[in-house]
């Protein structure tokens, strides 16, 4: 087909009158269209990432449909088309390594398709934010639907289990407290349906930031997978990228300073995972913006944790989301909300919370001056990580640590020491697992919430400050600092620090240091860094990649970016 004179990203080409019109109709219409379906305007793309091997993202096969009835309805044609799909816990070494490559699937097939505009489907961690870079660097008219949370379920005499509460188990398990009936139990009750877990994880993080930025309707995170008003969603966001199309609503000038500053304060409230930083920076330098750890810091030591919500607090997202959700946290925050930022309708986000009562719940506090409102996301810096680090400081836990450290290099060193009876630990000592980064594992797998040594889980020590260029699960908790930057694996201080140096970590002041002297610490040996990859995706991945203070993008996928 020659496509001459065609302009191969709009979907009038469907309706061109010359031969490559005709055959991309006569395609269309072999495929069960019909002559006036394939007429309609504008053409919108469905980009699915519904997968087997991804569970979270199963129930995106049925939302499709509504989405495909909202459009319709809306005067466009339809068009579903798959993109890959990444499963944080079916990937290895991590999801995180996959997800550039789905932003540029993203962005490709976009580019090269005849579409007007698009409507991703997403859930899992690492989807949301891909499809949203991906989506600023094409720059259509784009929005997203999330897949929803999955159901709680029951295990023993706990009749709201959720994803959070597995990994205790899992603990027990580890040094010989779960038996094997148990075990065999956890299996068939930790999950009851498909959507993404159940608790204010990385999933439903990036599902909030989605709807903070406008690509999203308000009051569109919270609902469950399987809900009636997860389908009215899907609808309702077939019908909105109709009129994004004809008012050419763009997604990267959706992406400013201030909707950033919104996206982070509201995660920040929600107790949010901390997978968000680096997701918000590397969406940032798509549309060509740098956040930093200077913004970072200063809006999360300005913003308190208003929800009571599980991992870091009491209740369920089903009662954060009666309780009035992202709506009623932005309203919360007040002024510091910028209200001229869009949301997915076209209108303001201060004209939304100007028409939307206030409501209220336990899932939110009503008295933000009580001391569980200081926890939150903490940024730190210092000597053991200059561009910085962060922190999720939960109600409840220490702010200052003071300990000896005992480094592990690697998960196989991890796994064999960690329970040596001959471990020199302690209640103070401060555990530290390098060589993890996202060069270096590849990816910053989600292994920073390093088990406690079986010798301390027998005397009854639940929590140690543990430190890591690795990531953690947003459905974890614990006194855990994570993202160090630089790595270990490109020369970060991490790299050198030994088993026996003395830490320093204040989650208020957002300080993080070692107190071995310079000049003694400057003249040790880096840790031996892995092998780079030989070839593919993962020699790219490691050649290209950014730290996590950049957001762990390719250089040559921001905005203006090249090779480097």
């Amino acid at each position: 087909m020659s496509q001459e004179g065609i302009d191969r990203r709009g979907g009038r080409l469907f309706q061109e009158q010359g031969q490559d019109g005709l055959l991309h109709r006569a395609f269309l219409r072999g495929a069960g269209h019909t002559a006036e379906e394939v007429r309609r305007s504008p053409v919108i793309g469905i980009a699915s990432t519904a997968s087997e091997l991804n569970p979270c993202n199963q129930g995106l096969s049925g939302l499709a449909r509504h989405v495909k009835a909202g459009i319709t309805a809306a005067g466009g044609l339809p068009l579903e088309f798959p993109t890959i799909s990444i499963s944080e816990p079916f990937s290895r070494p991590t999801s995180m390594v996959l997800r550039n490559l789905l932003s540029m699937d993203v962005e490709e097939m976009i580019n090269a398709a005849p579409l007007d505009g698009v409507v991703l489907l997403g859930g899992c961690d690492k989807t949301i934010p891909a499809q949203i870079m991906g989506a600023v660097s094409a720059n259509i008219p784009a929005l997203i639907l999330a897949a929803g949370h999955r159901p709680v379920s029951k295990y023993k005499d706990n009749d709201e289990f959720t994803v959070d509460d597995v990994w205790p188990v899992c603990e027990a398990r580890r040094i010989g407290d779960v038996d094997d009936a148990s075990w065999a139990e956890l299996e068939s009750s930790a999950n009851v349906g498909v959507g993404t877990c159940n608790v204010m994880g990385t999933a439903t993080t990036m599902a909030v930031i989605a709807e903070v930025l406008g690509f999203a309707p308000p009051g569109s995170s919270l609902p469950s997978a399987a809900s009636k008003a997860r389908m009215d969603i899907a609808r309702l966001t077939g019908e909105q990228i109709v009129e994004h199309v004809q008012a050419q609503r763009l997604p990267a000038a959706r992406i400013t300073i201030e909707s950033l500053e919104n996206a982070f304060r509201v995660i920040a409230a929600l107790g949010g995972s901390t997978n968000a930083l680096i997701h918000l920076e590397s969406i940032a330098g798509r549309a060509g913006l740098r956040i930093g750890f200077e913004r970072f810091r200063e809006w999360s030591n300005t913003t308190e944790l208003l929800a009571n919500v599980r991992p870091t607090g009491d209740h369920l997202l089903d009662e954060l989301d009666r309780a009035g959700g992202v709506v009623e946290v932005m309203r919360r925050l007040g002024t510091r909300i910028h209200p001229t930022t869009p949301t997915s309708d076209g209108s303001t986000w201060g004209e939304v919370l100007a028409v939307r009562p206030a409501r209220s719940g336990p899932a939110i506090r009503d008295d933000a001056t009580e001391p569980a409102a200081k926890a939150g996301l903490r940024m730190l810096r210092g000597n053991l990580a200059p561009e910085g680090c962060v922190m999720k400081l939960n109600p409840g836990m220490p702010t200052q640590f003071l300990g000896r450290a005992i480094v592990f290099d690697g998960l196989d060193d991890l796994h064999a020491r960690i329970d040596d009876p001959t471990l020199d630990a302690d209640e103070n000592s401060i555990l530290v697992l390098r060589g993890l980064g996202v060069r270096g594992a590849p990816g910053m797998p989600e292994v920073g919430h390093i088990p406690i040594p079986e010798q301390l889980q027998r005397r009854g020590v639940t929590d140690l400050l543990r430190i890591s260029d690795a990531r953690m699960s947003g459905t974890s908790t614990g006194s855990v600092v994570l993202h160090v930057s630089p790595e270990a694996a490109v020369g970060g201080p991490l790299s050198r620090l030994n088993t026996g140096d003395t830490v320093f970590v204040d989650a208020i002041a957002g300080t993080i240091e070692h107190r071995v002297p310079t000049e003694e610490f400057d003249s040790r040996p880096a840790a031996t860094s892995p092998a780079p990859a030989e070839r593919g995706y993962r020699w790219l991945f490691q050649q290209y990649v950014s730290q996590p203070h950049e957001g762990c993008d390719f250089t040559f996928l921001e905005s203006n970016g090249a090779p480097k």
